[in-house]
């Protein structure tokens, strides 16, 4: 059915109109060949619309498609017993000198095949799937070599072929140093990560590079370095900055003018003011601020006082943040970091589409994709209210269930 009219509904559009969350009470939507040709007051539908087939949602909400715009859900093994360790009293060093951490998660994906790791991918993303994802951005950076790299984001290109998601990819070579290169980062990225990421663009197979600016990871001046890459490649840039320390990591990217700064529990004013001339997103995680038990406070109050968008996203990995869950995101982003439901759901949907550079989504309006979540709930502030329940009745995707 290429045509449709939604009726009896409320619409969450986020759209530029004066009403928390952009909200139409008992509205339609129409769209056709999955693109919305109009959304407003049920009252105020024009005519030539009459006689679309109507589907009358009995008061229910709609929202645009939900978007994880940060995640690595590609990747082999667990680290389940890594987190059994750390609840034990053992101490990261510990962990890592048992063989745990990122190096443990670099050898099990090193060792599976594309085909495993599709298949230890799908139930992750069927969660985030059912709870209304529409578009699904995944990160490679557990390969740490060529082949592996690429296997990642091959493997993640897969995942839009096999379910009903659009997916965004971010290379991510730039994630940690691999052991075979302990204490050599910069031959690591003359040697692996910028001829990866010439390959993996050559083929096709990313959207944007991303890096990891930490102590523990690389430094500003190394980032710089892929950045400037990614920038003779024409691709845009986000980073994994500020999460444990400030290195101005977030100042970096915006001078790349950066699709988005992630994590940034240790921004400062100056990350926050570069991150609002530079229009990039704040992408903040508040999976692993739990995971972690971090208790430095990504700043939340200065970053809505420059206005600069704020997203929210899963960070599904294995390590830090093992969840596959963006209606539990919200409730965190709301009960740890002190966002308003109304922020959370737009750091879902609207703000999350700015983060991915995607201009064709995030809000009802009409041109943009039919990528809807259309919820059994009175009002949106319950999607951000409820723990470990899913009210969601049906996920429309391009115009298609």
């Amino acid at each position: 059915m290429s045509r449709r009219l939604l009726t009896n509904a409320g619409l969450a559009t986020f759209a530029d109109i004066d009403a928390p969350y952009g909200l139409v009470e008992r509205g339609a939507l129409a769209f056709e060949k999955g693109v919305i040709a109009w959304t407003g007051a049920e009252a105020e539908l024009p005519e030539e619309f009459y006689d679309w087939p109507k589907e009358d949602l009995g008061g229910c909400l709609v929202t645009p498609g939900l978007i994880d715009c940060h995640t690595h859900v590609v990747f082999g093994g667990n680290r389940a017993r890594e987190f059994e360790m750390r609840l034990e009293g053992a101490t990261y060093e510990e962990v890592a000198r048992a063989g745990g951490g990122i190096v443990s998660t670099v050898r099990s994906t090193r060792a599976a095949s594309e085909e495993a790791l599709l298949e230890q991918a799908l139930p992750r993303v069927d969660a985030l799937i059912a709870e209304g994802v529409t578009t699904l951005e995944i990160k490679s950076g557990y390969g740490l070599d060529l082949k592996t790299e690429l296997r990642m984001l091959r493997t993640a290109r897969k995942i839009g072929d096999v379910r009903p998601v659009e997916i965004r990819t971010s290379f991510l070579g730039a994630h940690a140093v691999p052991p075979e290169y302990k204490e050599r980062a910069d031959t690591y990225l003359d040697e692996i990560c910028l001829p990866a990421l010439e390959a993996a663009h050559e083929a096709g197979l990313v959207d944007a590079v991303d890096g990891f600016c930490e102590g523990i990871a690389f430094s500003p001046d190394q980032i710089a370095r892929v950045f400037d890459r990614a920038r003779q490649l024409n691709l845009p840039v986000k980073l994994h900055a500020e999460q444990l320390s400030d290195l101005g990591g977030a100042e970096l990217a915006a001078s790349y003018g950066a699709l988005s700064a992630d994590h940034l529990e240790y921004l400062s004013g100056n990350g926050v003011e570069a991150l609002a001339r530079s229009g990039s997103v704040a992408v903040l995680l508040p999976g692993a601020f739990y995971t972690l038990r971090e208790t430095q406070l990504p700043p939340v109050d200065l970053l809505r006082a420059n206005n600069v968008p704020i997203a929210l996203a899963t960070d599904c990995n294995p390590g830090s943040s093992p969840l596959a869950s963006l209606l539990l995101t919200l409730n965190m982003g709301c009960t740890l970091f002190r966002m308003t439901p109304e922020e959370a759901l737009a750091g879902v949907t609207r703000e999350a589409a700015k983060a991915l550079g995607l201009s064709d989504r995030g809000t009802l309006e009409t041109g943009k994709r039919a990528d809807l979540a259309i919820w059994n709930v009175s009002h949106p502030a319950e999607l951000s209210y409820r723990i470990g329940f899913n009210p969601l009745q049906k996920r429309i995707f391009g115009g298609s269930r």
